[in-house]
């Protein structure tokens, strides 16, 4: 990866007070408890016994000490006075520039609870995207997706990564990590633990253990910590975080490119320090990126060698040891912290991510401290409202049971020795019936027998196998780059836009518009006569053909609603998709060394769907879609055979005639794994 960067100074050195006021103190640590593998129930138990508030003292207005007084003496939570009241009364603020062991220093701030009368634990979050202030100067995340855990007692850390805002340094999109044999190198592992050495040497009243969480590029970060972890980190919550950016996250799916995100991103980090949005010249970014051309055009016209990223997408069409460096699968070999992994089930960004580093690590977990929570979320939806998606409701606020039933006292046990350990190994919310359910381990084991749900004539989608009969029988369309199918209806917003975008829910969105289109097609069951429940991996094995040299093919599993739906009616009919993926032709056989298609010629893609929890419901039927364009969040594949895409000319873009089969010799379908129940 090119790694020339732009680099940032500071003038100000050490640590500088930010505010002074009182602070209701903490209750004292519990006596510590021994370690005891999780027991299958759901979050954690408290000594029954609560210890009694402390006095509170207070310099502010009449109205804080009446708020004070109620928490004392227990009228409302803590938490509403928390909430209600200015963060600068809770915290005492306190900036500082980490030295890192090659000399260059990161913005960092600390905010510790004031009138302290035991040492707390220290939180760390690191991130490239700035670090965001109320009115105040103080960190949001403090009054909202923190808010649970300011009610438990920690003292925050927030650090700006190297080359992003105020800290100094060259920036690098997701740095490898570093040569162990090289005693100069960097990489983010070693900012970490440098970050906390001198957290422990420099912050007051802490009690010597340190926890780190982050979401997205945070929680990338959070996993690279964990690589060679400094002895003081004892537990840690990646979030969201991306796994291998060519087969399954933010930059590729199965190595086909995901153009409006990695565009859009690109732009945003590389541009300068701070998060600069792409400007673009039209609402509907469909449009705009049609009218864009070949991937070629990107460079030439906007980027013009100055996107280190976008370069290396050039650089590294294949999924060659630039990419396989990235990725987490080499290093993930042993868990050396207690590991909460957090997901979304309609996560938009990164829902490979952290399932597969789950995964990975699940292997060397002899100490059972691997575990993963699931849930009905978008990208970092947890650390939101939580009750609906889009149209979808979950009649509840899932993230905020998360918060405060699982992360508060997964912290709060490894951190402070409080409450009692009974999180079991994975916790998935279970879509449809809206609940969580816990189990032993993830896809689970036992209990599951596979199906399949093949493709069938006339539209139809049954478990029984198609009959004997013709050898060939298909259904096909026509697929043309220069008309492709949108990903999502339109008008497609900018990834970031500043009026709200369709982005964060789209993978929720009714597929009828673009079920019936004639470069879609779609199979669907008779109404379900019970309840089927699917938990686990979801492999989609498509017999198909192209007229062309290459093809990429999108599969989606969809819930369809009945036509008469009392429960919701505008939900009525809808086409709520719970799987889907993109596979690329060309890497068929090899993801280092694509292949041509031979043109019209039958050929197996077992197209992985990814994981699911859904229980489809008594009366609903069950449809599969089939495409070849995704378009812009993949970008359009020539259909002829080119060396590299991102090089493609225009005259290299071309229609070609799709073939999906469902004969007995050729039977597409859709392997389940069906929960008996």
């Amino acid at each position: 990866m090119n790694t020339a960067r732009r680099s940032r100074s500071q003038g100000e050195r050490g640590i500088h007070s930010a505010s002074e006021c009182h602070y209701p103190r903490r209750r004292r640590r519990a006596k510590r408890n021994k370690f005891r593998a999780p027991a299958q129930s759901v979050g954690f138990t408290r000594p029954a016994k609560t210890p009694k508030a402390d006095s509170v003292k207070s310099s502010t207005t009449c109205w804080l000490r009446w708020v004070c007084l109620l928490v004392l003496f227990g009228t409302v939570p803590r938490s509403f006075a928390q909430t209600n009241a200015n963060l600068s009364q809770l915290f005492e603020k306190k900036e500082a520039f980490i030295t890192m062991r090659d000399g260059v220093r990161l913005n960092t701030e600390i905010y510790t609870p004031k009138n302290l009368t035991a040492p707390l634990p220290l939180l760390l979050t690191r991130t490239p995207y700035g670090l965001g202030h109320d009115t105040n100067g103080f960190h949001t995340a403090l009054g909202k997706s923190y808010k649970e855990l300011v009610d438990e007692g920690f003292i925050f850390v927030f650090q700006d990564i190297r080359g992003r805002h105020k800290s100094e340094g060259d920036f690098v999109m997701l740095r490898p990590p570093r040569d162990p044999a090289d005693p100069k190198a960097v990489d983010e592992s070693a900012d970490a633990f440098d970050t906390i050495e001198w957290l422990l040497k420099s912050v007051p009243q802490h009690n010597g253990r340190v926890g780190m969480l982050g979401i997205s590029y945070g929680g990338w970060l959070t996993v690279m910590a964990m690589l060679d972890p400094h002895p003081a980190l004892k537990a840690v919550s990646p979030q969201a975080s991306p796994a291998d950016m060519f087969l399954g996250d933010d930059f590729h799916h199965n190595g086909a490119f995901r153009l409006s995100y990695g565009f859009e991103y690109v732009a945003r980090l590389e541009t300068s320090n701070t998060n600069t949005p792409f400007n673009f010249d039209e609402y509907d970014t469909f449009e705009w990126y049609l009218n864009l051309g070949p991937l070629s055009n990107a460079d030439r016209k906007y980027y013009r060698g100055r996107m280190p990223t976008w370069n290396d997408f050039v650089a590294h069409p294949n999924y060659d040891s630039f990419w396989q460096r990235q990725a987490f699968a080499p290093y993930l070999n042993r868990v050396t912290i207690p590991t909460l992994n957090v997901a979304g089930w309609w996560d938009q960004e990164d829902f490979y991510g952290p399932l597969k580093i789950y995964e990975l690590l699940e292997k060397h977990d002899a100490r059972r401290m691997n575990h993963l929570v699931v849930g009905p979320w978008n990208h970092g939806g947890w650390s939101r409202d939580g009750s609906k998606l889009g149209k979808i409701s979950f009649e509840s606020d899932t993230s905020r049971y998360f918060r405060e039933k699982i992360q508060v006292p997964w912290f709060a046990w490894f951190l402070k020795d409080k409450g009692e350990f009974k999180l079991p190994e994975a916790l998935a919310y279970q879509t449809g019936a809206n609940r969580w359910e816990p189990f032993e381990h993830w896809p689970p084991r036992r209990g599951v027998a596979g199906r399949r749900l093949y493709l069938r004539a006339h539209g139809q989608l049954a478990f029984d196998p198609p009959p004997s009969g013709r050898q060939r029988e298909s259904d096909s369309y026509v697929s043309d780059p220069a008309r492709p199918v949108p990903y999502r209806p339109r008008p497609i917003e900018p990834t970031y836009h500043s009026g709200g975008s369709g982005w964060s829910s789209w993978l929720v969105e009714d597929q009828r518009f673009a079920h019936l289109r004639p470069d879609v097609l779609s199979w669907e069951t008779e109404p379900l006569p019970e309840d089927m429940v699917v938990a686990g991996a979801i492999v989609a094995h498509l017999f198909a053909s192209t007229s062309g040299t290459d093809s990429d093919w999108v599969v989606k599993l969809i819930d369809v609603f009945p036509e008469d739906y009392p429960k919701d009616p505008k939900l009525a009919g809808y086409q709520l998709m719970i799987a889907s993926e993109v596979m690329r032709g060309r890497f068929w056989k090899s993801f280092e060394k694509p292949e041509r298609i031979a043109p019209n010629r039958a050929l197996e893609y077992a197209i992985d769907l990814h994981s699911a929890h859904h229980r489809f419901r008594k009366g609903h039927r069950i449809m599969v879609q089939v495409q070849s364009t995704w378009f812009p969040v993949i970008d359009r594949n020539p259909q002829k055979f080119v060396p590299n895409i991102f090089l493609a000319r225009e005259s290299d873009y071309q229609p070609a005639t799709q073939r999906v089969y469902r004969s007995r010799r050729l039977p597409s379908h859709i392997e389940l794994p069906v929960l008996e129940e």
